[in-house]
Parts: structure tokens; sequence; C-alpha cells
């Protein structure tokens, strides 16, 4: 029999709505535990090992989470990753070259040839008249800082760290008393503990008369470990004292040189140039004679004067500037010392220094490469003499040299300096670290 479709629709319609009403009780009026399988039970300490706290309903610590698992895993990994970081990061700390920190107190005006000249540190402010000045750089595995300038006074100067270098003056008596000061101001640190390591960088005594600081370094019993020291001494053993360079003359605002195009290829309108004070009874008058006797005063630029001035006026300096700039060569009598800032200067502005090769009096080393032997040692391009009478086919040469053999000496002469320079940077540097930080 047939059922009538009307009566088979509403039957559909019946089993639906019944079975809508069945799943709604269900969700909502229904008490039915959620299966152990899809929830977390957690008995308290005492409970009965069914779950069933007091007689009560199984206490269920936490709402059902159908992500539990993934989020476990998830975790698991992310900390896995975490700790794989963790040790690369180690690995990298432990493999990274480590660094040292080093102070370095500009009391003398050769510290700002040290720091500009040849390390190429930064000076804050820039005012060359500020009573402070510092800054850091970094070479090798060291960083170094600097403080220079008349506010640096002892004990008002920051030291956060236990290795020093102190930059000091001994060509004269007053200034071997103003260095003494300084000197027993660190060892007072080292007796405290508060530095470990001390070297010192000193503008020697011209005649190489340096007994005063002897009692201060480690091989006499004192605390200096390192000396740097200006002029051929004859202590220089490249152990514990070095030889170090003069520089130009900073206390006069000599300033650094940029090398420049122009500077190695313009047409320099002169020969020579000599400009310095003409001592009585020196190799000096012996030049000046020379130049006005063979007739060379037109081709060289020459000013003497007859008394030493300590400070340049900012004409006397652009006058001399200028005569570099110049000037093929440049001429370098002895005075007191046979190494001048002059040749330093020269070299600045690549104008060639003609030296006078001869020994000065005094306790200098008598070495078959003295005096200039560390000049001579790094293969400085200079031209020699030893009596200026030797002068006139010196030039005479020089006349007959073309422009493009004096722009090729010229940048030979400055990329000497620059790589002059950097020598002493390295060797400063790697100096300071084998004997400061050799164990470490």
């Amino acid at each position: 029999m047939k059922m009538p479709k009307r009566k088979l629709f509403l039957l559909i319609i019946f089993a639906y709505v019944a079975f809508s009403l069945y799943a709604a009780y269900n969700v909502f009026f229904s008490n039915k535990v959620i299966s152990r399988v899809h929830r977390v039970v957690k008995k308290e300490p005492g409970a009965p090992s069914g779950g069933v706290r007091d007689g009560g309903a199984p206490f269920v610590a936490d709402e059902w989470n159908p992500w539990e698992d993934e989020e476990v895993e998830y975790n698991s990994a992310l900390n896995k990753k975490r700790e794989a970081f963790k040790q690369y990061m180690g690995k990298i700390d432990k493999n990274k070259p480590k660094r040292y920190k080093v102070q370095i107190w500009g009391k003398a005006a050769i510290g700002l040839y040290l720091w500009e000249h040849i390390l190429g540190g930064p000076l804050n402010p820039t005012d060359k008249i500020a009573q402070w000045r510092e800054g850091e750089l970094q070479s090798g595995k060291i960083d170094f800082s600097f403080y220079t300038g008349p506010a640096v006074v002892q004990g008002h100067v920051p030291l956060e760290m236990n290795s020093l270098v102190l930059v000091l003056n001994g060509r004269e008596q007053q200034k071997v008393s103003y260095s003494t000061r300084w000197l027993e101001h660190v060892q007072a640190l080292v007796q405290f503990h508060t530095v470990s390591h001390v070297a010192v960088v000193l503008l020697g005594n011209e005649q190489c008369n340096n007994d005063w600081i002897a009692p201060h370094l480690k091989r006499n019993g004192g605390f200096v470990d390192l000396l740097f020291l200006v002029y051929d001494s004859p202590w220089v053993n490249d152990k514990d004292i070095f030889q170090w360079p003069l520089g130009v003359a900073t206390y006069r605002q000599f300033p650094i040189i940029r090398p420049h195009a122009q500077l190695i290829t313009s047409n320099r309108p002169y020969l020579c140039n000599f400009l310095g004070t003409v001592y009585k009874n020196s190799s000096r008058e012996t030049l000046v004679r020379v130049l006005k006797q063979s007739g060379l005063e037109k081709e060289c630029v020459v000013a003497g004067r007859e008394k030493w001035l300590p400070q340049e006026t900012g004409d006397s300096l652009k006058r001399y500037q200028t005569a570099l700039t110049q000037s093929e060569l440049t001429l370098c009598p002895v005075g007191v010392n046979t190494e001048c800032y002059r040749i330093y200067e020269a070299c600045s502005y690549g104008s060639v220094p003609v030296v006078e090769d001869v020994l000065t009096p005094g306790s200098c080393a008598a070495g078959p490469s003295s005096p200039l032997r560390l000049l001579k040692a790094a293969g400085a391009p200079f031209i020699f003499i030893s009596d200026w009478k030797e002068l006139p086919a010196i030039l005479e040469k020089e006349r007959g040299m073309s422009q493009e053999q004096r722009v090729d000496r010229r940048r030979r002469l400055l990329e000497w300096y620059s790589s002059f320079r950097q020598q002493m940077k390295d060797r400063f540097t790697e100096v300071i670290e084998e004997n400061f930080f050799k164990g470490g």
C-alpha cells in the first residue's frame, strides 16, 4: 500500500523536529560526564584512587583541550630551538677574540702625535685649546681611551681599567719635575692595586740623559713595564724599552695633513727651503753660507732667525707650511739632536728631507746606524749628507729632474710616511698586547 506523499512529507518533518529536540536536550540538559579519554583529572594529595573528593564528583582540573597534544609538541620543539640557539651564541662568544682596555693620559704634546697621527684617534672637542679633550678607538685587540688637556689632573681622570699609558716630557729639568709627580701618582695607584700595567711614552732628553726615570722601570725594581723613548738612546733593547719617533711639533699646532692630488702633482716653484734658528758656530751657519756663496738663495726659500721661539704665530706657521708645499726639498740641519720635527713635517707635505747625518754631542747611541736608526730601519727615502758643502751638487741634480720624476718621488714619500705611521701603530699595539695581556 502506497503512502500518500503528503503523509510521507509530514513524517519526515516530524522525525527531523524530534531529532533536533533530542540533540538540544543532550547538549543543554544532559548531566553525563565527558569520556575519560578526553578529560584531564587531577588528584589531590590523599584523594581516593578513583579521583573522587569527599564522596562527590570527580575533580576535573582543566577543561578539555582538543589541541593539547599539538601544543605540547610545539612547545617542546620551540624549547629545543631556543636551546640550540643559546648553544650557538655561546660558541660565537667563546670563539670571539677577547678585547682589552687601555687608557692613555697625554701629559706632553707628543701625546697628540701618538693619538692623532699614529693611532688615528678622534678628539672631542675639536678645539685645540680646550681644557679637556678625550677620544676612543680600537686597535688590534685593544680598546684605547685617551685624555689630554690642562684639566686632566691627578685624581680627576676617570679610570675604569687597570692598564695605563702615561705620555710625559723629560727634555729638561722643569719637565722632569712635573713628570716625576705624575709617576709618583701612578705608583700609588699600582700600590693600591687600582692599576696593574703601566707603559710610558717619553720625550727624552736630546742628549739622551734620562737617568731620572731609570728607578721607575720594572727592570730596576720599579713599576713601569714598558718605555717608548724618543731619540737614539743606548737603553733601547726592543724588549721593554723601544725607540719612538719625535713626530711633528704638535705643541706649535702643526696640523694633520691629508694627502691629496694637488699636493702630489703641483708644480713647486722652489728647489728647497730652510726656515729656522741659526745657532752660533753651528752647521746651520755653514748651510746659510753655502746657499749664499752658490747663488742658490733665489731657488730656495730661506729665512733664518737668531733666537729660537717656542711658539708659532698664525702668520709664521702659514709661511712655514707654504714653504713646505712649494719646495721639492726641505733642508734639515742638526740642532741639539739630529732628529727634529722638521723631518716629519716635510714628510707630511711630500717635500723630501735632506738630512745632515751626523751624531750630535751627548750620550746617545753611536752605532753604525745612528743617528736616526728608527727612520733608517724603516727605509726612509731621505737624502742623507755629512757636510752641507755637498748641497750644490744635490741641487744641480735636482734641476735636471723631470716633473714626472718629481711627482713619482713625492708619491713614494707620502706613501712611505703613511706606512711608517701604520708600522708604529701596529708595533705600539702589539707590544702592549704581548706585555700586558699575554696571560689573557
